[in-house]
């Protein structure tokens, strides 16, 4: 036995020890009986996998560095020197899983998980080759799954399946890409400033070089993208109206309402033409698509689909933020489902830190007037520069490489589609 597993056990029997002495009070049998519970608890694992890994976990994947920050250049050149070694002595193995793996499962694909994860740097090298799944291979899988923008629960599903599987490699030309990317980006983006990832829908409010808030995304469909853009926020509106772009009357409303006429109404849509005059559905001739040429107003509500808020910023392709009655989309793993505009988790934090330079405009404020349903702008004392980017890779810091899906194939590997996985 070496040394640094003598000390590890001989740490775990002093704890031990100092556990009994606390039981004085209790009687000898029930003191023997919990310390003979501690050491058999099935948590505790085998001893090699338990103490080899004690105090050598890998560093935090959550992180306050923006992704746009100068500093994540460095870091991705980092990366890119670590993988470029990955790959020159033969990437990592391949993971081929043929069940679902629980805490204490047994099976020899377990080693290659191990040393995948491993090579990755989601493990310590030290945690030996057992083909048990103990506990810290669980953490490994959840810490992979944290950095590829996956839930973490520690279920290798079909999707983590293929992320662990992607070769060395093309990880490392996504590094690559990515660095150009960042390299436009890297200069000074202001105090204060959102940035929407499209590929992570993820949305980082930035403040002194710091992400002040962290908010889910929903982002276009593959056939509806969400653009490439840099603006300024500078108007907020409460309940607002919607006004469907002709796409979405053309694909979505027309056909919805050739199979049932009540859709507008009950949707709380109505119809103008170009004076403004509104226009009963029942005088349109739904069989043709003459309805693009009339204007389709929501009105302000639960069933708006922008909720209770939109948020402004003048762009060529007429898309905002907002907020949307379908929250449960937020729980998705793949959250590409709207049709260019981006649906943002939580929007009443986000709104409150856009207007906090905005006088009179307080949380309670906002809520007061949501509440109230009243259509409401509200421009901003000082916009706030938006940025909107595709960023498939990136780093932050202390070895954490991100990866993320390549949802509208700009990276050119067909390898990185990891959304077209079956779930």
């Amino acid at each position: 036995m070496n040394r640094s597993k003598q000390g590890s056990r001989r740490s775990f029997l002093k704890g031990a020890g100092a556990l009994g002495a606390t039981l004085a009070g209790l009687s000898q049998a029930r003191a023997q009986d919990t310390l003979i519970e501690v050491l058999r608890s099935p948590r505790r694992g085998n001893w090699e996998d338990q103490f080899d890994a004690v105090g050598t976990r890998a560093p935090e994947v959550r992180s306050r560095q923006p992704i746009l920050s100068p500093a994540t250049v460095s870091y991705v050149e980092q990366a890119i020197a670590t993988y470029r070694g990955i790959v020159a002595q033969g990437g990592w193995p391949h993971v081929n899983l043929t069940e679902r793996l629980k805490v204490g499962s047994s099976t020899p694909a377990v080693r290659d998980l191990r040393r995948r994860l491993i090579v990755s740097g989601d493990l310590p090298r030290n945690s030996g080759d057992s083909p048990v799944y103990d506990t810290f291979l669980d953490e490994a899988v959840k810490r992979f799954q944290m950095r590829h923008g996956m839930t973490a629960d520690g279920v290798i599903g079909d999707v983590t399946l293929a992320a662990l599987n992607v070769p060395a490699p093309i990880r490392l030309g996504q590094l690559e890409t990515n660095l150009v990317r960042l390299h436009s980006m890297s200069g000074f983006l202001g105090d204060r400033y959102v940035m929407v990832n499209i590929p992570g829908a993820e949305i980082e409010a930035v403040e002194n070089g710091r992400v002040a808030q962290n908010h889910k995304a929903i982002v276009g469909k593959t056939d509806r993208q969400t653009p490439v853009l840099t603006s300024n926020v500078h108007e907020i509106i409460l309940n607002p109206y919607w006004t469907a772009p002709k796409s979405i009357i053309e694909k979505d409303i027309i056909p919805l309402m050739r199979k049932d006429p009540t859709y507008l109404t009950r949707n709380s849509i109505r119809l103008f033409d170009g004076q403004g005059q509104e226009v009963p559905p029942e005088q349109v001739d739904w069989s043709t698509n003459e309805a693009v040429n009339l204007r389709f107003r929501q009105d302000p509500g639960k069933i708006n689909a922008m909720a209770s808020t939109k948020i402004n910023f003048l762009n060529p392709h007429a898309v905002y933020l907002h907020d949307t009655p379908q929250q449960s989309l937020f729980g998705q793993l793949l959250r590409f489902e709207s049709s260019g505009c981006v649906r943002v988790h939580n929007v009443r934090e986000l709104t409150t830190w856009l207007l906090r330079d905005t006088p009179g405009w307080s949380r309670n404020q906002i809520e007061a007037v949501i509440a109230s349903g009243e259509n409401t702008e509200i421009p901003l004392s000082t916009p706030v520069p938006i940025y909107m980017v595709y960023v498939t890779a990136w780093s932050t810091g202390d070895g954490v490489v991100h990866f993320r899906d390549d949802i509208y194939r700009n990276d050119g590997v067909d390898e990185l589609q990891l959304s077209s996985t079956s779930l």
